[in-house]
């Protein structure tokens, strides 16, 4: 059993939980979001429970519609440091964009959060879909799509370099002889290039992972390239099985065109459990938060993923496909075409489709049993679609207590899932190897 494929699972925390209206929800913990205490608990109770990580998302603009959702965003680097003082063994996954942050100050955050947590750490690289953002940052207008991949690249490069920037043994700290550091094993990194000129090396020394895990959360299809070549670990969302399975294939796929080991890189699906002892309990708790509902919110919401307003459309009426346009997808190019996929195979209303997004924004959404959860799951595990998930319970904490003390424990009789952590790091715990410093491989190709 030792030896079998284990499932990764981590804890996604949205301050109230997915489900658009779980702020509204009697179960919510509302009145705790500006708590820290609120979010240690949480990460306290999933490494209880030996989950992976804890991972949370940011953007850089405050989100329309804050008038009917709790909206807030806190800087994730000073949202993980305090999680790392209360807990010793949970990875550590934070969100930030390589549009609107500097490589430089990014690298000395991520490495600061990998030495204080003792190799914990790991980045969710976006590169930002909010178009409001730019008007944060100084910017006339958002950056194109492929512009913000392609200065996503060479920020990927400058802030590997810098990480890499001291190798392994670069720390001396030899009293006797009076050495601190071996300054011919600390590397500028001297890059020009279009979007940065950055001279290092990072002022601080190689972190417990070497660098932190590489995380990405795109879809569309310059995400997938992207994931493919850097990331070791990827946010996904789909709806169907066959949609998940194309994905983790094409990923793996490409991954072997870069010389990458497929085994190196976890997809992992977004999963909102409504959780019931029957299945019409379980309904009954998903059909509670649909009530709650608030449609301006929720047409907000499908605006911004289909670049349609249906305000003033009959919410019980069909979706009027004929008003989105597939031919230029807007907003984010992945969400786009799960929502058009949903709208052409399941032919909604208005208001069915936006339950249908509520639960976890375009994220896999899924009411039962304990049982039927976790037949789901290992369907989707073994069923070359997933190699875990990221757990997005509806509402919190009660949503993740649930799916912990029901779910996780009939996946572990299953031996899918384990007892105990084996490792101290995130890597280890995604059974990810720890990468040699760019400039330890040079010199050693050199000699």
């Amino acid at each position: 059993m030792s030896n079998r494929r284990q499932l990764a699972l981590n804890l996604f925390i949205y301050p109230d939980g997915h489900h658009e209206a779980a702020w509204r929800y009697k179960g919510s913990a509302t009145e705790r979001v500006l708590d820290i205490r609120y979010y240690q608990e949480l990460a306290q109770r999933a490494e209880a429970h030996k989950f992976d990580a804890v991972f949370f998302a940011d953007g850089p603009a405050l989100a329309d519609n804050v008038r009917y959702a709790q909206r807030f965003r806190f800087d994730p680097i000073t949202l993980l440091t305090t999680i790392a003082s209360a807990t010793s063994r949970i990875g550590l996954i934070g969100t930030a964009s390589t549009t609107y942050t500097e490589p430089y100050n990014l690298a000395r955050q991520f490495a600061s959060l990998d030495h204080f947590s003792s190799g914990r750490a790991g980045w969710n690289i976006v590169t930002t879909s909010s178009p409001q953002a730019a008007q944060n940052f100084g910017l006339p207008e958002h950056p194109p799509h492929h512009e913000r991949y392609e200065r996503a690249r060479e920020y990927l490069d400058v802030v590997t370099r810098l990480w890499d920037s001291w190798e392994d043994d670069a720390v001396v700290n030899d009293p006797s002889t009076g050495v601190f550091a071996e300054t011919a094993k600390i590397h500028a990194i001297k890059h020009i290039g279009k979007h940065f000129r950055v001279r290092g090396p990072l002022n601080i020394p190689r972190s417990p992972q070497g660098r932190p895990v590489y995380v990405q959360a795109g879809s569309s299809d310059d995400g997938r390239a992207f994931a493919a070549q850097f990331a070791e670990a990827i946010f996904t969302a789909h709806q169907t099985l066959a949609s998940a399975q194309e994905f983790y294939a094409d990923i793996k796929k490409q991954a072997r065109l870069f010389d990458r080991s497929p085994h190196q890189i976890k997809i992992l699906p977004g999963i909102s459990p409504f959780i019931g002892s029957t299945q019409a309990e379980a309904d009954r708790l998903q059909e509670e938060f649909n009530e709650l509902i608030q449609p301006e919110y929720s047409l907000t919401q499908l605006r911004q993923m289909i670049g349609v307003d249906l305000t003033g459309y009959d919410l019980d009426g069909p979706v009027p496909r004929h008003l989105i346009d597939t031919a230029s997808a807007r907003g984010v190019a992945s969400r786009f075409k799960l929502v058009v996929d949903i709208v052409d195979r399941e032919k909604p209303t208005i208001r069915q489709l936006v339950q249908r997004l509520a639960g976890a924004r375009g994220h896999w959404v899924i009411t039962g049993t304990p049982e039927k959860i976790a037949d789901n799951i290992q369907a989707w595990f073994e069923g070359g679609a997933a190699d875990g998930f990221n757990v997005m319970p509806p509402w919190l904490p009660g949503g993740f207590d649930v799916f912990a003390e029901q779910v996780v424990p009939l996946l572990r009789k299953r031996g899918l899932f384990r007892e105990d952590y084996t490792g101290a790091t995130l890597r280890e715990h995604y059974g990810l190897a720890r990468p040699a410093s760019i400039y330890s491989n040079e010199v050693k190709a050199i000699a």
